[in-house]
């Protein structure tokens, strides 16, 4: 029949595929090169406990960066193993895909042709046997392969849709090895900038001999020296004071034992909405009934500062609980190329309504009776929340990177653009100037 045409190869789909992943000797292999390196991480992780006693000490220093740069390797290749073994699932998942297109593209082809044979038979009717058209043992044959048509066809349905749902399936299991291997790559480039770093390190302590400690605490007091500066560097915060680096760095690192999202993404995020603040300005609410507003130094009006209906009541309600003029407190100016609404608040760019459903878990975590979206503390703890739920807290740069375009386009415009732009150039700062200053100041 044309099932069984058209489908023939299907149970070999399974053995076809698995050829393309690795044999069993292969894995075996990779997972007892990735056992010992894990024992190796293990050994490096506790001289670098046993050492902490001994830094700020020339011989202790040189320990500790030789064991961080010796775990910092062994993950590096732990991760690479990682990395080949996803390439195999992904090489897998792909063929299996193709496989099932090539499934469904002949069970449409089977399908015209049942769909042909079946209007060829709806065509006889009863009239034409009794004109002597057709006799009527033609007739009943013909009725018989009517029902086996339908039959196949039916059956056909049910396996093109079968088909189209395991294709998803393995789509979106391709999908996520996909991002689990980009996750594995970026901990790879983020681990070999921190032994380049080491080395660097290294070197210089190196050029120190013993006899020379002395000339190793003058280098050591530069070091914390420049620790110094970067704790009192003043961290810019929209709409609010600036405050210094270690504030922001104390508060993010709280919010992280909260939520479980890295204090680097979060700092981050707060220096792109600061630079986005330079960039679209100031407002203030001035018509609660329609949402318009003017700008704060230049006086211009803009007409869609706050929703009306969705922003403007949870934003006079705050302002009655915390005690500010509501057309006198900043907010921000709509973005005129995005169409949308301005009204959000704060370090933390939020808009009335969304503050609302956060106003509590801040208020509870940070010890409040009222949580404040121009407070730094309370700012960086809603953020911190919100990329949680945004899928932050799971770690890893795909994981962040998506969290960070919902925080500027919400779930729905994540894919955008806009949203893929403002969570590259977040993800940017996290690895060129957050991390390294945070790196810089746990090794002090």
């Amino acid at each position: 029949m044309f099932l069984t045409a058209a489908f023939g190869g299907v149970l070999a789909l399974s053995s076809a595929a698995a050829a393309q992943d690795l044999t069993p000797a292969e894995r075996a292999a990779l997972q007892a090169q990735y056992d010992q390196l894990q024992k190796e991480i293990e050994a490096q992780q506790k001289i670098i406990k046993e050492t902490q006693a001994k830094k700020n000490t020339l011989q202790g220093d040189v320990t500790l960066l030789n064991a961080q740069i010796k775990a910092a390797q062994s993950q590096i290749d732990a991760k690479n193993i990682v990395i080949k073994q996803l390439a195999a699932q992904i090489a897998k998942k792909s063929a299996v895909i193709g496989q099932l297109s090539d499934r469904i593209e002949r069970g449409k082809e089977s399908l015209g042709s049942i769909l042909r044979q079946t209007q060829m038979l709806d065509d006889y009717s009863v009239v034409s046997v009794a004109l002597g058209a057709q006799n009527v043992s033609e007739f009943f044959g013909d009725l018989d392969a009517f029902v086996s048509l339908k039959t196949d066809l039916r059956d056909l349905f049910a396996d093109i849709r079968a088909a189209k749902a395991q294709t998803e399936t393995e789509k979106a299991e391709l999908a996520l090895r996909q991002n689990q291997t980009a996750d594995a790559k970026y901990e790879v480039e983020t681990q070999q900038k921190q032994i380049a770093s080491n080395k660097t390190q290294k070197q210089q302590l190196l050029a120190i001999t013993t006899n020379q400690e002395a000339q190793y605490q003058k280098v050591l007091a530069e070091r914390q020296a420049k620790a110094a500066a970067i704790r009192a560097a003043l961290f810019p915060l929209r709409d609010a004071s600036a405050i210094s680096f270690g504030t922001a760095l104390q508060y993010a690192q709280q919010a992280q034992r909260l939520t479980g999202v890295d204090p680097a993404l979060a700092l981050a995020i707060l220096t792109q909405e600061s630079n986005l603040g330079a960039n679209v300005g100031q407002c203030y609410l001035t018509n609660d009934a329609t949402g318009a507003g003017v700008g704060k130094n230049s006086g211009t009006p803009f007409a869609k500062v706050m929703a009306p209906i969705r922003d403007v009541p949870p934003f006079l309600a705050l302002a009655s609980r915390l005690g500010f003029d509501p057309h006198r407190q900043v907010v921000s100016c709509p973005i005129l190329s995005a169409g949308g609404w301005g009204g959000a608040m704060g370090p933390a760019q939020f808009i009335p309504s969304t503050w609302a459903l956060y106003a509590g878990r801040v208020a509870s975590a940070n010890g409040v009776p009222i949580a404040n979206p121009w407070d730094p503390k309370d700012a960086i703890i809603a953020m911190s929340f919100l990329l949680a739920d945004n899928g932050a807290s799971t770690g890893g740069f795909t994981a962040e990177f998506t969290a960070a375009a919902r925080y500027y386009a919400g779930w729905g415009g994540a894919a955008t653009t806009a949203g893929k732009t403002y969570a590259t150039q977040v993800m940017n700062t996290v690895k060129n100037v957050i991390r390294p200053n945070i790196d810089f100041l746990s090794n002090t």
